[in-house]
């Protein structure tokens, strides 16, 4: 069997073509299949768009979130709960083409690859272009993982891949990083990514920063000798100009006022405030995990057994 899985979130604008395009992607290489619309506690139609969809084509299931626990626990329900021995996970905001699965899905299976990932080498529109593009090129750069540059949730996984992939059970989720982190064998697909069909954009300049942060502080301790590099930086201006205080004082040349002494204190201040934001920062993603708090909550979930 094949899963594919989509979260979506208020796209009731978008679900007829989603799914109609969505099926016939499936279709072409598959018939035994299903496709996990991942309702992430939508407020407007999108569920009863769904279950209108499900009435017509009994290959599609809805999981029904009892809130919006945000996109990477939207796409984790639908790892834990697909059935399939190969899962594919895609947007749905179709900027990531179904069309591109049937090619995914023979490289998985002729080429030998355990996962293969879609690589976007383009986009098209402008929004938030460069912000996402300043993103996965940083990412790549400080976390070390050399394959994760322009690659996002747009992939498909044998069942290995899956079930390592669901064994990690972190709260603070970054799923291309932790996909990759499993290691297997990965492929790449390059394609343009798409602009938005219709409807809001869900992923906001906000949004981006607090992914970008997740991901880092998941992935890499860059943030920590980010903070021991000023550290000793600090250190050794403040050493040389301790020297240059003593010589100057030696030989009367010391100039009387506070503007070194208010300078210094703000700038070690300044430093101090660094250290703790970024300590704050994995504490709290500490204190996160110690709760053990379930990633994600479903309501109903719409197939042949549950309903």
């Amino acid at each position: 069997m094949f899963s594919l899985i989509i979260p979506v979130y208020n796209e009731e604008g978008l679900i007829g073509e989603l799914a109609a395009r969505s099926i016939k992607a499936v279709e072409s290489f598959t018939t035994h299949y299903e496709i996990l619309f991942i309702n992430d506690g939508s407020t407007d139609s999108t569920l009863e768009k769904l279950i209108e969809v499900r009435k017509h084509h009994s290959g599609i299931k809805i999981i029904d979130l009892s809130k919006n626990f945000g996109h990477q626990a939207a796409f984790t329900a639908g790892l834990e709960l697909a059935m399939g021995n190969y899962v594919a996970m895609m947007d749905g905001d179709l900027q990531d083409p179904p069309e591109l699965l049937s090619e995914m899905y023979r490289m998985i299976k002729d080429e030998g690859y355990d996962i293969v990932s879609g690589k976007r080498k383009g986009r098209k529109g402008t929004r938030l272009r460069l912000a996402t593009n300043l993103f996965h090129i940083f990412f790549k750069k400080i976390a070390g993982i050399d394959d994760m540059e322009n690659s996002g949730n747009f992939s498909i996984m044998n069942r290995a891949a899956v079930n390592a992939l669901v064994q990690m059970k972190e709260s603070i989720r970054y799923l291309p990083g932790m996909r990759s982190y499993i290691g297997f064998r990965q492929g790449y697909i390059e394609y343009i990514r798409d602009d938005r069909m219709g409807g809001e954009p869900k992923m906001t300049l906000s949004k981006l920063v607090v992914l970008g942060a997740d991901a880092i502080f998941s992935f890499s301790k860059f943030p920590i000798k980010v903070c021991l590099f000023l550290g000793t930086i600090g250190t050794i201006v403040f050493f040389f100009a301790g020297i240059y205080a003593l010589v100057d004082k030696f030989f009367g040349l010391a100039i009387l006022g506070w503007s070194s002494t208010v300078l210094s204190i703000y700038f070690l201040g300044s430093i101090q405030l660094i250290f703790l934001g970024v300590v704050g920062e994995y504490v709290y993603r500490i204190y996160k995990e110690s709760q053990n708090r379930p990633i994600y909550l479903v309501k109903k979930f719409y197939d042949a057994e549950n309903e």
